[in-house]
């Protein structure tokens, strides 16, 4: 069988996405990338990307020597790739292969969207396609990535970076957030609130938030912020507070803001406001076109905060949101 024979053949129209896998590759990352972008979606309806893997090698011992994985494109593929995602291996301080960071600077200088998962980000610092852009990696490796690349804006206490045409997460989970954050980006936050449900993953984190949670399981079930969590999101169009929260999980509002930290990262503000703006974005993408309604269903109150916030998080205004995202432009 040759290499190119096991994977189907690039469907026009559709976004492509190819992952590299090099020697030593984290099988974590890998399945993340497959689960995300690799998996057919029938309860969408729609084939949301084009998804393929190849490696400079005929066989790949991945991690550790976990597994070796054979029958996958050669290094040509990632020529075609509209999002190309690096290798990233626990072995930051050897060197990548030429062959690979020439993949990599040719995808880049033809205008493909490059993706680095945990140790990706010195992949594409090595190629030189992050000098003076913003990138993250694993807090751990902080230290070392600066000294060797001192050129790259390291943001190392966040989940992700979206530069624009390059993007970087964190670390192995941070790999599903920011392949969440893509799918939202391309497909809007119903499609990702789909894909997230099938995951069973939380459907949105922002980027912003630490990397490093205290304490990333509660000592004691009844301190888990489900409940409230849950109870909050079935009331986004009332005027919920901090104190609000904090009234319904019987706790002061120092702890509550506590565990948010703990459990999720974050502040109750940040997510509620998070929460606000998912459900603002599904609604525009159902149809609704009165922007004050909009504003009003999802708890953001007025049309001018709305714009404000999805312009923020976003980098787009409503209209263009309906446009981009909305029944006609379907």
């Amino acid at each position: 069988m040759t290499k190119e024979s096991s994977h189907p053949p690039h469907r026009a129209g559709v976004h492509r996405v190819v992952v590299i896998v090099d020697a030593n590759s984290n099988p974590f990352e890998l399945g993340c990338a497959t689960e995300v972008f690799g998996l057919r979606r029938p309860e969408i309806g729609r084939d949301l990307y084009d998804f393929a893997l190849c490696s400079p090698e005929p066989r790949t011992l991945m991690r550790d020597g976990f597994f070796t994985l054979t029958g996958v494109a050669g290094l040509e593929a990632a020529d075609t790739a509209d999002t190309l995602i690096v290798p990233n291996r626990p072995d930051v301080d050897v060197p990548r292969r030429p062959a690979v960071l020439d993949a990599v600077r040719r995808a880049h200088a033809r205008g493909a969207r490059l993706v680095g998962f945990c140790s990706g980000a010195f992949t594409l610092a090595e190629a030189g396609v992050l000098d003076g852009r913003r990138a993250t990696a694993h807090w751990q490796w902080a230290a070392s990535f600066r000294a060797r690349f001192p050129s790259v804006r390291l943001e190392s206490d966040v989940l992700f970076v979206d530069d624009g045409d390059i993007l970087t997460a964190a670390g192995s989970a941070a790999a599903l957030d920011l392949g969440l954050h893509l799918v939202r980006r391309d497909h809007g936050a119903e499609v990702a609130n789909s894909v997230s449900r099938r995951l069973v993953f939380a459907a949105h984190r922002d980027g912003g938030q630490r990397q490093f949670v205290e304490r990333p399981l509660p000592d004691l079930p009844h301190e888990s912020l489900a409940p409230v969590l849950a109870w909050a999101q079935e009331r986004l169009d009332s005027p919920l507070t901090v104190a609000d929260l904090a009234a319904r999980a019987a706790v002061s509002q120092a702890t509550l803001h506590r565990r948010f930290r703990a459990q999720l990262g974050t502040t109750p503000l940040s997510w509620l406001t998070g929460e606000r703006l998912s459900l603002a974005c599904r609604l525009i993408e159902r149809g609704e076109t009165r922007m004050e309604m909009v504003a009003r269903r999802s708890g953001l109150g007025t049309a001018a905060n709305l714009r404000n916030l999805m312009r923020r998080e976003t980098g787009i205004t409503p209209s263009a949101y309906r446009r981009r995202f909305g029944p006609v432009a379907r």
